[in-house]
């Protein structure tokens, strides 16, 4: 397993994980392009993919325009490998190196997306649109990692 910073060539494979998850599947797949991807890895944020035998097999996307876990996804094949958590700790010890704003994100209710955030620290602070919203503190990741 390799854990790197998202680079251009990888926009399609990110893609291509993203439409094959089971959970927190887009309504409407069209909502979500290769260009939407690209601006928010290379100009609003920043991203991360895990890659297995030279194939993304998961990823995740910081946005510091909006504060916001833009995406966090992983292959379902490849699920409950710990690439999530990195994926996830990775993206937080970015974000929190350059702001120290609240970062927020919304995933679907019973989801185990839902009970993974739970259990990472975040706070559970009421609802988006259909989806559970949750927040992590810069101090709440800090103290959680030992990082004061």
């Amino acid at each position: 397993m390799e854990f790197r910073e998202a680079i251009s060539s990888d926009l399609e494979a990110i893609m291509d994980v993203r439409f094959s998850v089971k959970e927190n599947v887009l309504s409407n797949p069209d909502l979500v392009t290769i260009a939407d991807c690209e601006d928010f890895i290379f100009r609003r944020g920043k991203g991360w993919v895990c890659v297995v035998d030279e194939k993304v097999v998961g990823f995740s996307i910081v946005d510091l325009v909006e504060n916001n876990i833009w995406a966090l996804f992983v292959r379902p094949e490849f699920a409950q490998q710990g690439i999530g958590k990195q994926l996830h700790n990775l993206m937080l010890d970015w974000y929190f190196s350059q702001t120290h704003k609240t970062v927020w994100l919304g995933t679907d209710p019973g989801t185990r997306a839902e009970a993974f955030y739970r259990k990472s620290g975040w706070q559970h602070i009421g609802m988006y649109g259909n989806e559970y919203k949750f927040e992590m503190t810069y101090s709440d990741w800090n103290q959680q990692n030992n990082k004061v």
